[in-house]
């Protein structure tokens, strides 16, 4: 597989005079990609029916004909103010009743029946007009879905979008209120018009509503995304993408990245280290110019399991942004490590996020390969060098990695809905078991929550999975490989109940959850042996051989043969102790990596990355800071 770099450019943005300069530029700096358009509908369309293509037909050209490929984006993130005029209950409204209103971008309601006729319309008249255009080589559908927490939507549109949800679900209102448990707090249903939005509820609202909802959020984005590629699929062959966020898990990417042929993912590693789950103030001083070690190369492990393997950075940060809570440089270096770790993890392309920095309106601040003056800004000599780089280097050979980890999207629906402990979460969950197997120096697969993605992997790690469908347990328990499934392991029914059976209720195996317990945050459990549980811990009972203990000797974690139970979170020391088990049976080889350093094998290479301020010494040689190595394997 061929690496290629892009950037995102907006025409639109600059005097027509500067296109074919910085066409010509782009392709001087060995750039392949340029995304356009999607933020372009007002002015594409400045009045109903006025269409006005020329000058995109223009600038496609300019590009085009500088040897670039287009990523054409429909721009229906950014509905213009008439569209709003022309449906005013279009908008999104949120938790506490406020509507999302007009003037920067997302404003639009999933469920709003008018909204998508636009999107449809307009998507139809792009792809007719660009669909066989020789430059364009790849579409984006809208833009960011889930950005700006804009998938819940609590507005009559989706208040009537649910019922009908509910009323194909269930069939019956009586089906409903049995599967609700509504008999609890005389919340019983007598027709499914009555039933409304969990949110402004006097307390808690029904965690069985909320996960429905939660579960019809997701659908509507699905329908949403479904409508636009179908359109350009009926009319293009080229390949079709959508630029999913970082830690944004609010609808299931899996089912919209099924009717796509590309995931790709907006990677900005300094603006999302404040938001890394578990990283404590000394973390990010020290990973400030740098970014977390883990959080991208999840992120870039996730979308190349919802690209079933096709996936990209349609976005990659190259300075300073503008939107997060503080706003660093990054170290020399780093953007050239970012751009070579996302083709370790089987990236196509790196887009860099943006050409030209803009000199007004939101996103002033954000920092692009070029100053506002159109000089060149520090990245550029390092976007040069990886394109120089590629030019030499082989191309990726893909290969699978001896360890698997499900993500599963509506296991963090259920734990959002049901966390039990503040600040506890499915996402956090996975993540700390993610670091940990990368702390010893493994290659790790993200997989889907599906039988058939649990092939030929020596080890299979399978936290939080609360929500526990019949063909996944017996995939899991008939594997060869070694398991470590839990904790909260099928602890509700796909209803939100706990079964009767008490969890995880797995066929042959004496294992019961008896009691769960959460506990605060500076009261950890302390490990036999090091280590120590905090934040949650399952009560268990019933046979198997116990790995971890507490002090006082409550199992952790229990052994059925090549299935290990983990009754509790872990911290990063008993999470390595459990890694260290889990790949001494299945037999891998441990690489305990120096702080900050991470490997990642492909069927070639190993890459070596120095995520820290100093030279590293490792196996393949000293590091630099923000160093690269390749190793042949």
């Amino acid at each position: 597989m061929q690496r290629t770099l892009g950037t995102c450019y907006y025409p639109e943005h600059w005097p027509e005079e500067v296109w074919e300069e910085d066409a010509a530029r782009m392709a001087a700096a060995g750039l392949t990609w340029v995304r356009i358009g999607e933020f372009a509908w007002a002015r594409i369309e400045p009045a109903p029916g006025d269409l006005r293509w020329d000058w995109l037909d223009r600038a496609i050209a300019v590009l085009g004909q500088a040897g670039l490929k287009v990523v054409l984006g429909t721009p229906t993130a950014t509905p213009p103010r008439w569209v709003v005029d022309k449906h005013p209950d279009m908008l999104a409204v949120d938790a506490q009743g406020h509507p999302r209103k007009f003037g920067s971008r997302r404003h639009y309601c999933f469920s709003h029946a008018g909204y998508l006729e636009e999107c449809r319309r307009i998507v139809t008249l792009m792809a007719d007009r660009y669909g066989r255009n020789p430059y364009v080589a790849a579409w984006q559908t809208d833009n960011e879905y889930g950005c700006h927490d804009t998938i819940l939507s609590y507005s009559q549109a989706a208040r009537a979008a649910f019922r009908d949800w509910l009323a194909q679900r269930y069939q019956s209102v009586q089906a409903l209120n049995r599967a609700w448990g509504n008999v609890f707090w005389s919340m019983d249903y007598a027709r499914f018009d009555d039933v409304d939005l969990p949110n402004l509820t006097v307390t808690e609202p029904n965690p069985s509503h909320v996960l429905d909802f939660r579960r019809f959020s997701s659908d509507q984005v699905v329908r949403f995304n479904r409508a636009q590629a179908e359109i350009i699929r009926a009319r293009s062959d080229a390949p079709i993408a959508h630029n999913y966020m970082g830690r944004v898990t609010d609808f299931d990417h899996y089912a919209v990245g099924d009717d796509l042929d590309i995931a790709s993912w907006d990677s900005y590693p300094l603006g999302f280290l404040e938001n890394v789950v578990g990283a404590g103030d000394s973390h990010k001083r020290r990973y400030t110019r740098q970014g977390d070690p883990d959080f991208q190369a999840f992120h870039h492990d996730l979308y190349r399991a919802v690209g079933r393997g096709r996936w990209w950075v349609m976005e990659q940060q190259p300075g300073p942004v503008n939107w997060a809570p503080y706003n660093p440089a990054p170290l020399p270096g780093m953007v050239r490590l970012w751009t070579w770790e996302a083709f370790a993890h089987g990236a196509e392309a790196v887009c860099y996020f943006r050409w030209r920095q803009a000199p007004f309106a939101q996103e002033q601040m954000h920092a692009g390969l070029l100053r506002p003056d159109s000089a060149e800004a520090p990245a550029m000599d390092e976007a040069r060098q990886v394109a120089a780089e590629i030019t030499e280097a082989p191309q990726v050979q893909p290969a699978q990695a001896p360890v698997a980890l499900i993500f599963d999207y509506e296991a963090d629906w259920a734990w959002d809905v049901q966390p039990h402990g503040a600040g506890l979460s499915y996402f956090g969950l996975v993540f700390e078991g993610y670091r940990a197997l990368r702390r010893a120096g493994l290659s790790v697969d993200i997989v889907r929550p599906e039988a058939a993605a649990l092939t030929g992997y020596r080890a299979i790690l399978a936290p939080g999975l609360m929500i526990l469908p019949n063909d996944l347990k017996a995939a899991l328990l008939e594997t060869e490989a070694q398991v470590v499934l839990g904790p909260r392991a099928a602890a509700r029914t796909r209803d939100m109940a706990i079964p009767a059976a008490l969890p995880p209720d797995l066929p042959g195996i004496d294992l019961k959850v008896t009691r769960v317990e959460s506990m605060r945050p500076d009261m950890p459990v302390p490990l036999a042996g090091g280590g120590a549980v905090t934040g949650y811990l399952d009560e268990i009972a019933g046979a198997g051989e116990t790995e971890l203990e507490t002090e006082t000797g409550q199992p952790v974690a229990r052994r059925f043969g090549v299935l290990t139970y983990l009754a509790g979170w872990l911290d990063g020391p008993g999470f390595d102790r459990l890694v260290a088990d889990l790949a001494d049976r299945a037999g891998l080889t441990l690489r305990p990596m120096p702080e900050g350093v991470r490997i990642r094998d492909t069927g070639t290479e190993r890459f070596w990355f120095n995520y820290t301020d100093a030279t590293v010494t490792t196996d393949a040689g000293d590091l630099p800071p923000a160093g690269v190595l390749r190793q042949p394997l």
